[in-house]
């Protein structure tokens, strides 16, 4: 008669675990993903500094702007006259419509007339460090700094590879 009151305990506590398990619930989600048009960057007009003159005993600067325009400091003189090609440098931003993009420019850019250089930094653009896709598309333009150095040599100076211009989604 022992046998009862153990085997009723046993039965108790299994019957405790079944109800227990049975308290679990399970919910479903969906998984979702939108590809978005890829951004995409493309070169439409090189940058040009155009026609510059330097004295032998001073260097200075031109700022070319995003707008085009340019300005000189120090040494340096933009003749009136002959003023050669001045462009900004110019691209098209495509992607998303209405989604922004940041802009990464590079630090500096060495350009070259035989073994002859000069130095392109401060780049800056338009519009400036980021931008929105309105339509889909942008025009971004970009200006920089051309540091020349007193008595620099005559010649046409070009930046023996290209430089680098990132757009990236925000």
């Amino acid at each position: 008669m022992k046998k009862t009151p153990l085997l009723f305990l046993a039965s108790l506590t299994l019957a405790c675990f079944a109800t227990a398990a049975s308290a679990q619930e399970t919910a479903t989600a969906t998984a979702t993903a939108t590809i978005v048009t890829p951004i995409s960057i493309t070169k439409d007009v090189d940058m040009n500094f155009g026609n510059v003159a330097v004295r032998s005993s001073a260097g200075g600067t031109v700022v070319l702007t995003p707008a085009g325009n340019r300005s000189a400091t120090g040494g340096v003189t933009l003749p009136t006259t002959a003023t050669g090609t001045v462009t900004a440098a110019s691209f098209t931003v495509n992607g998303t419509s209405g989604y922004t993009y940041a802009i990464t420019l590079p630090s500096s850019v060495t350009i070259t007339s035989g073994s002859n250089t000069m130095t392109v930094n401060t780049f800056t653009s338009d519009p400036n460090g980021a931008g929105t896709l309105t339509g889909g598309s942008e025009t971004l333009n970009v200006g920089a700094t051309l540091n020349v150095t007193a008595a620099q040599p005559a010649g046409t100076y070009v930046s023996a590879t290209p430089f680098n211009v990132t757009v990236n989604y925000n």
